[in-house]
């Protein structure tokens, strides 16, 4: 038997069991719960597909079978490219008709007024898809990539084929299909209906588009405060980011290396905990305001509550994460473009403004984005500290959860958040692009960054050092509010609330009474599952973008990292509105969860894994495909062992925003499935301040712990490199070089 006969047996063995030995609609206990095979293989709940054809009447599903034998006569034709042929269009069309069945039969028939007039009504509808109906669209996809591999597509490469087949089938299920719902939702009544009232209602609320602030009045729309929210914070992260980078890298700062250790603060820390701590500093019970008022007399203000408090808690998140973009540009420029400036006789002010700073330009635009992008989607500052100004994240929040439960009015500003955010995206690569920015060659550069004027230096000193004690000031709140009794009234120093959070009873057996527990214990399974699954899912996308060329490939690229400018609140809405009924419908479960921490996340693994990619030479895998090793086990053997730091920051990113995450966890967490930031954003609004502290901290050290086992587990590459030059001593002798 061929290996391609082989790999397409499997893949026909696992059609069949997907419509005889598996439940082909969802189960409501679970699949994993195995509570269906009481019920298996005659009750409507846990039939098989075929079952449910013969015996429950959905006649409909005998579509996929048709197909699936088209696919097994495929099998026996012997011209490879008429096999391929028919299995390409068994595979494709089949999945076709299992994606539209699935649309347009619901739970009481037809879905679409243009079906039920064409095949007239139907007696019964059909549940959500189940692990049949999943495994079949899987083996579909699967037929389809061999059928194109069997016609000499990627040289004939099913495993790359396939590989590129299945990431456009996931991404379109999970990032571009949630959000189409979200604007068909814009558009429907209650019932499913086309009822566009919602939508230009909505679209016409002077609550979204007013300027009356321009003109005098009390204050703008929603949109525009969120607009001019994302520009300052941008803005400001991206200048404040700049200024660390230049005095860690142009100046003689003496505590550089506690300058970098500051970045990875915000990343393992929750959203909205900064603003906890600045209520707990500033609020009208806070530190500095108490003793403002005891000094001075006057009455505690509440100035913190509003755009002024949400764009300082934005600016001390952010601000890191914008240094670690711009640090590595800033070193980038190039010493020998600087000297020629000032060898033609420019003095320093002119060689930074002329040549240094237009070479930053893409460190700066992404920078900006980055900020621009983060303050538009985030949600817990502003739900902390936004008091009566809400901006799009909360609005959308309160339509969906709140008493308006107005699911058009929160598609509409979604909508919108969308719109601010893929016009950066869109504009940030339109402005960079056709520009070239290169100043590392592969010439020897072995000279001096120009130093700073000094009354520059002078002014980021100003700047970087105030900046660095306060955000000391607000961390040093969030590790001490957590043993404060009751900020601002009783300062007394107690452990009630990490009791209250961790408690364990010993006695008799382990007992994890407290109230954290539950949230902890089930953030800390989804994001441990989620994070492999991020990082799997975005290394192959970077090896297939960086070591195969297709068709489409920059739109491919393009599509994936466009959901990186999608707001998590915007994720949020759009998973609820397109899985909360048929086809697929997973509200409620751990997998909703888990697929949006993995597409949500994804880009990240992407970038990272197409700059380690590129770095390795590609004879390393035409050297593994010349001795006869398939691309899957070239991947496996060759590049993955180099590929190793990225892996790393792939699992670290995506376990530690699973955790962090609030946007959009807040849509989709339910009672069984309550994740750890949802959970102390409960604690925040009962007033709770203690005890969300002190959960906040606990995740921060479990962060901690886990970073390092991460990097423990997949360890570091090992290069072996011939260090010796012509003429050099010996380092090693012959055997220690053999066991190196």
């Amino acid at each position: 038997m061929t290996r391609p006969n082989r790999r397409l047996d499997i893949v026909l063995v696992l059609g069949v069991a997907a419509l005889m030995l598996l439940p082909w609609y969802r189960i409501e206990g679970g699949f994993f719960g195995f509570g269906w095979l009481g019920g298996f293989p005659l009750s409507p709940e846990a039939a098989p597909g075929l079952v449910q054809i013969v015996t429950h009447g959905r006649f409909w599903l005998a579509g996929v079978v048709l197909f699936l034998l088209a696919a097994g006569m495929a099998r026996g034709m012997a011209d490879p490219m008429r096999r391929g042929a028919m299995l390409a269009w068994a595979g494709g069309l089949g999945l076709l008709f299992l994606c539209l069945q699935g649309l347009s039969i619901g739970f009481t028939g037809w879905t679409w007024t243009v079906s039920e007039n064409l095949f007239g009504p139907l007696a019964d509808g059909q549940p959500s898809m189940g692990a049949g109906a999943v495994l079949s669209a899987v083996v579909f996809v699967l037929v389809f990539s061999f059928g194109l591999a069997e016609r000499g597509v990627m040289k004939g490469d099913a495993f790359v084929v396939s590989a590129i087949a299945l990431l456009v089938f996931l991404v379109a299920v999970f990032v571009f299909y949630p959000v189409g719902s979200m604007f068909v939702g814009a558009v429907q009544d209650f019932d499913g209906s086309f009822n566009p009232d919602g939508f230009i209602r909505n679209m016409q609320d002077p609550g979204i588009w007013s300027l009356d602030c321009v003109v005098g009045g009390a204050r703008c729309g929603v949109a525009w405060r969120t607009l001019w929210l994302g520009i300052v914070t941008g803005l400001s992260s991206t200048l404040l980011g700049l200024a660390f980078a230049l005095v860690a890298t142009r100046t003689r700062f003496p505590c550089k290396k506690a300058l970098r250790l500051l970045t990875i603060l915000p990343i393992i820390t929750p959203p909205f905990v900064i603003g906890l701590a600045l209520i707990l500093l500033f609020g009208r019970a806070g530190f500095v305001t108490q003793a403002v008022a005891s000094l001075f007399g006057v009455e505690p203000g509440r100035w913190l509550y509003g755009l002024t408090g949400i764009w300082i808690s934005q600016v001390l998140s952010f601000t890191p994460v914008a240094f670690l973009v711009l640090i590595g540009v800033v070193e980038g420029v190039s010493p020998s473009m600087e000297e020629a400036s000032q060898t033609l006789r420019a003095d320093r002010w002119r060689t930074f403004v002329k040549v240094s700073l237009p070479l930053m330009k893409p460190g700066l635009a992404n920078a900006f984005l980055i900020g621009f992008i983060e303050s538009m989607a985030d949600f817990g500052n502003p739900l902390v500290l936004g008091g009566s100004h809400g901006v799009l994240s909360t609005e959308i929040f309160f339509a969906v959860v709140g008493s308006q439960n107005d699911p058009s009015r929160a598609a509409v500003l979604a909508m919108v958040l969308l719109a601010f955010t893929l016009s950066a995206f869109l504009a940030q690569r339109l402005w960079l692009s056709g520009r070239n920015f290169s100043t590392v060659t592969g010439k020897g550069d072995n000279g001096v960054h120009a130093a700073l004027p000094r009354w520059l230096s002078t002014g980021l000193y100003a700047v970087v050092v105030p900046w660095i004690a306060f955000t000391l000031v607000v961390y040093g709140m969030i590790l001490f509010g957590g043993f404060m009794k009751t900020w601002g009234l009783d300062n007394s120093l107690t452990l009630d609330h990490y009791v209250k959070a961790f408690s364990v009873n010993l006695s008799g057996g382990t007992v994890w009474t407290g109230v954290a527990w539950n949230s902890f214990w089930t953030t800390m399974e989804i994001a441990l599952i989620a994070a492999p699954l991020t990082a799997a899912v975005g290394l192959l996308t970077a090896y297939l973008i960086v070591r195969q060329k297709f068709a489409g490939r920059n739109v491919f690229e393009f599509a994936l990292m466009m959901s990186f400018a999608i707001p998590g609140t915007v994720i949020g809405v759009s998973y609820i509105m397109a899985f909360n009924l048929p086809p697929l419908e997973m509200t409620g479960t751990a997998l909703i969860l888990i697929a949006c921490f993995v597409f949500r996340n994804m880009p990240v693994g992407v970038r990272g894994g197409v700059a380690a990619m590129s770095q390795l030479d590609k004879s390393l895998d035409e050297a593994s495909l010349t001795l006869g090793a398939g691309s899957f086990r070239t991947v496996r053997r060759i590049i993955l062992p180099l590929l190793r730091p990225a892996i790393t920051a792939a699992l670290v990113y995506s376990f530690v925003r699973a955790i962090t995450s609030i946007s959009a966890v807040i849509f989709l967490v339910s009672a069984e499935y309550n994740m750890a930031t949802a959970y102390i954003v409960g604690l925040v609004e009962n007033g709770e301040y203690g005890v969300a502290i002190a959960y906040s901290s606990m995740l921060i050290v479990v962060m901690l712990v886990v970073i390092s086992g991460f990097q423990f587990l997949v360890g570091e590459r090992r290069l072996r490199r011939d260090n010796r030059l012509a003429g050099a001593p010996r380092t090693l002798s012959p055997e220690q070089e053999r066991t190196a």
